[in-house]
């Protein structure tokens, strides 16, 4: 392929397609006018990421298109279909509107950068693209009904009157890659220990905390570092006025800091990073900044315009000097940090669960307006009446003013997860919503479930064989964000189908259901009740219940790729012999050892064998020959490795790596 045509697909100049392929890993030379095919292929899929599009290109294959778009005034030639579409729309909407499968609609996406999987949003720009792509022309509409969730309407959130207009609490945002230590800095601010009560220590829910400093309120979010939370952690940013971007300093920048950044950077927020774990023997301050400097982030000390503050959550180390920097952004942006205390309150739903005691209960943040005991407020569409209201600690409150998180309880129906709350003055609008909406919604809560309607799904979509999944879970949040990633687990045409999903533990009645579908029983963060056990042993559904997302994501991969026809084969790369324990945390190694078979690889998993016996499994992430990072190490050779497991490894134990692979079954 000439190197000017494959600058046409990717919609940039040769010039600049030759400038950015060596930093892509692709050197053909400054003066090559071919590109052999493999190559193309693989420089395509690179640029297909929007993160790795958007560094090297500065956004220029989508911006071209959208220049383009807007000189024409959204109009492609010859185009004789319109498209309503809504400043956002989710990506099944749009192909349904557009009449095509909604596959080959996330293939052009693809085409152009864009990974978007069915139930994310994309908006008007973006979509008005694609569809001039596919021959269509798109007019804006305005119909709430779409709008993003978690998206407080202006109309709402700025009902202040000039002159009744007061000072609130900032809302505070920690976002981050997983395990960098986004919640153990909120522990060394509130002085608690919150992040001991997450599976793993990891969060895997949003988290709304207050916290009075210097006289001063400040009201927190927590947000999951997962790759698959990234709902959670784009509903984090939309609600907050100031972000803190943490990033750990023996780690560096990471795929979810990347993704972080651009929620906060949509949002148009002010933000601090903070640089944390700078107490650990493996700490690199300036490999961070230098991370930060490649994707646009340049520290003050390094000559740019980005507060960086290192600290140490777990020696609360630069704390107070954290917590400066956010109270001087705070002052710097007071003209925005405002709202109307005597307003109706508004707010959004940032989780929402259902308790076995307490019906359904949803965390909400007052972003206007107080909050009061006995309310009548509608959610979205569902109606209620506050009945109980409780802070951050549990406590029970009778008002919360703007900026203050609070479950509320006494609920008839489950809001959704990014629900706008309004208080409502009349009762005619109440009985309205009510006689709409409550039934449905009492019906769906008390059987915690949803089911999927497969109305206007494709036929080829049916026709596909699928993993049948009937998914439970303790919050509205984690549903959303194991659906999301479940849409990315298709194999050789073999897909996953959650076929109903709800809150609260497994009971008969799902495992009732499961078999009557011929699905499994997967529960997150919940149980398995003891009745449904046996009845599942009896009718043999598998009952699976998880605590770590990624373990839940595992196993519903292995139940694809079983269904695909193929089967994973393990191989054996090596064996060494641990030799010596240098340094041991929480959940990181770093030993010496002699391979005495095959070779140890960076990078793969292997298995811990004490004296005979598998005792557990761990990661290897480095290997070092001689002071040196390598990738592999030979039979016979002594070498260091950088393991991480939650299974502490002792001199004498036998590690064995291996790789597993996708091999075609025998018939």
């Amino acid at each position: 392929m000439n190197v000017t045509e494959l600058a046409r697909r990717l919609r940039i100049t040769p010039n600049k397609l030759r400038e950015i392929m060596p930093q892509l890993g692709f050197d053909i030379g400054a003066k090559a006018i071919k590109v052999d095919p493999k190559t193309a292929q693989a420089i395509l899929e690179k640029l297909a990421d929007p993160a790795v599009s958007n560094r090297y290109t500065n956004g220029e294959v989508m911006a071209a298109k959208k220049e383009a778009l807007e000189e024409n005034g959204n109009e492609p030639s010859g185009a004789e279909q319109v498209v309503m579409v809504p400043e956002r729309i989710v990506v099944k909407e749009l192909a349904k509107r557009m009449g095509i499968a909604p596959a080959n609609l996330i293939l052009e996406l693809m085409k152009n950068g864009v990974m978007a999987p069915l139930n994310q949003y994309i908006d008007f720009e973006t979509a008005a693209v694609i569809a001039d792509d596919l021959g269509y022309k798109v007019e804006k509409s305005t119909e709430e009904d779409l709008m993003t969730d978690g998206e407080l309407p202006q109309k709402i959130v700025l009902d202040i009157k000039t002159g009744e207009a007061q000072k609130r609490a900032p809302i505070i945002v920690v976002m981050g890659h997983v395990d960098h230590g986004k919640t153990k800095l909120l522990d060394a601010i509130r002085h608690t220990n919150i992040v001991e009560g997450e599976a793993g220590g990891i969060t895997q829910h949003i988290g709304a905390y207050q916290v009075e400093k210097d006289g001063r309120l400040l009201t927190f979010i927590d947000t999951p570092g997962h790759e698959a939370f990234s709902a959670m952690r784009s509903r984090g940013a939309r609600v907050a006025d100031i972000a803190i971007l943490l990033v750990a300093a023996d780690d560096g920048v990471q795929p979810q800091t990347i993704e972080a950044l651009a929620h906060i950077r949509k949002a148009e927020l002010p933000f601090i990073v903070a640089i944390n774990k700078i107490d650990k023997p493996g700490a690199n301050v300036d490999k961070v900044k230098s991370d930060l400097a490649n994707i646009g982030l340049t520290a003050e000390d390094w000559g740019g315009q980005t507060t960086c503050v290192e600290v140490s959550a777990k020696e609360k180390l630069n704390i107070p000097l954290l917590l400066e920097n956010i109270f001087l952004i705070a002052d710097l942006n007071k003209d925005t940090i405002i709202a109307n205390p005597n307003a109706p309150a508004a707010g959004t739903i940032i989780e929402a669960h259902m308790d076995k005691g307490e019906g359904p209960v949803a965390t909400v943040l007052i972003q206007n307006g107080t909050l009061r005991k006995n309310d009548l407020v509608k959610m979205g569409n569902v109606p209620g009446r506050i009945r109980v209201m409780r802070n951050w600690k549990g406590e029970p409150v009778e008002a919360a003013q703007p900026s203050m998180p609070v479950k509320i309880l006494g609920l008839k129906a489950m809001p959704r997860v990014g629900d706008i709350l309004q208080t409502i003055e009349d009762q005619k609008e109440l009985r309205k919503l009510s006689k709409i909406k409550v039934k449905e919604l009492v019906r769906i809560a008390e059987a915690g479930f949803v089911s999927r309607d497969k109305k206007g799904e494709e036929d080829e979509e049916d026709a596909k064989p699928h993993v049948k999944l009937i998914l439970k879970s303790d919050m509205l949040g984690s549903v959303e964000a194991i659906l999301e990633s479940l849409e990315r687990l298709e194999k050789r045409g073999v897909g996953v189908d959650v076929i109903r999903q709800g809150l609260g533990n497994i009971t008969e009645k799902d495992v009732e259901q499961a078999f009557a579908l011929g699905a499994l029983v997967l529960g997150f963060n919940v149980k398995i009740m003891p009745e449904a056990k046996r009845l599942a042993v009896d009718k043999g559904v598998a009952t699976e219940a998880f605590r770590i997302i990624y373990d839940l994501l595992d196993f519903v991969e292995k139940k694809v790729v079983e269904l695909a026809g193929v089967e994973i084969v393990e191989k054996e790369l090596g064996k060494l012999r641990v030799l010596a324990i240098f340094r041991a945390e929480k959940r990181q190694q770093i030993i010496g050892g002699r391979v005495e078979e095959g070779k140890m690889v960076s990078e793969v998993n292997v298995r811990i064998i004490r004296k005979g016996e598998v005792v557990g499994e761990a990661v290897i992430k480095d290997v070092e020959s001689g002071r040196t990072k390598v990738k592999e190490v030979a039979v016979g050779q002594e070498c260091g490795l950088k393991i991480e497991s939650r299974v502490g490894v002792e001199k004498n134990d036998l590690l064995v790596a291996f790789v597993t692979e996708e091999e075609k079954k025998n018939d």
